[in-house]
């Protein structure tokens, strides 16, 4: 027993360190990124005027934190962003659910999500808007689009490789399909769903701000548009930097909503 706890302490000693290394590293890279990227702009290795350099979009920040413009755009695309998420997750699972009830629906829409799911939806963003008007409808409708097609299909997918011996112990104790869907269906799918929604807080994202750049007059996707319009790069990049900032904000939260799953299970 001593020596196997010895050994259990070893390993666990090797995955600190681990982590550790791991940790340090990506701080190492980034730092090493910014400290390049400050001093070859400052030298005139590269134009500061077309890269910028990371102390000009600190002071850009800045100066849109002290005139609190910045949190205009930052929760405008926060809540398209999370609204079409929402009810990209809603949809998706009442779809893979009404699919799964109905073999024979899923037959008959089973081309037309493959079709719509590889569509390029930058396509649609122009027809959105005259159908819909510049607002901020057409922009949570363009989030969804990138993400629900394939988001629908991943649950159903999921939905029917659920092990079928459970699903016919349910129906041997006299249990309804939906008795099935509920009590077996859902429960084995959650790992899908939640590693689904893993993928679609970026996707909403990523359409979110394709509507941003066609119809918002708010937004980090509007304010990019402007600053490459007007070659405020500052303002660009710093843009590009909340976008990756906010989309690793959201998926760490879903990522924690993973963890206290986990545990509960």
């Amino acid at each position: 027993m001593s020596e196997l706890s010895t050994g259990q302490r070893h390993f666990l000693s090797q995955q600190k360190r681990h982590k550790r290394i791991v940790s340090v590293s990506r701080v190492l890279i980034l730092l090493s990124f910014l400290f390049i990227w400050e001093f070859t702009a400052n030298v005139g290795i590269i134009d500061s005027f077309i890269f910028s350099s990371p102390s000009k979009i600190a002071l850009c920040f800045w100066g849109m934190l002290m005139d609190k413009s910045i949190f205009l755009h930052i929760g405008v695309t926060l809540y398209e962003t999370i609204l079409s998420f929402v009810l990209v997750i809603a949809i998706s699972i009442l779809m893979a659910v009404a699919l799964w009830f109905s073999p024979k629906l899923s037959e008959i829409l089973d081309p037309y999500l493959v079709v719509l799911n590889s569509l390029p939806k930058s396509a649609l963003a122009p027809l959105l808007i005259v159908w819909l008007g510049a607002n901020t409808t057409t922009i949570i409708v363009a989030g969804m689009s990138v993400a629900i097609f394939g988001s629908i299909l991943n649950l159903y997918t999921s939905f029917t490789t659920v092990d079928p011996e459970k699903i016919k112990l349910i129906y041997t104790l006299h249990g309804s399909k939906f008795h099935a869907l509920t009590k077996v269906v859902v429960p084995s799918s959650i790992p899908a769903i939640i590693s689904t929604m893993k993928v679609n807080i970026g996707l909403c994202l990523v359409g979110v701000i394709i509507g941003e750049f066609l119809a918002a007059r708010d937004g980090l996707g509007y304010l990019i548009i402007y600053a490459s319009q007007t070659f405020k790069l500052d303002w660009l990049l710093m843009s590009i930097v909340l976008l990756c900032i906010m989309a690793m904000g959201l998926y760490s939260l879903i990522n924690l909503i993973e963890r206290i799953y986990l545990k509960r299970v």
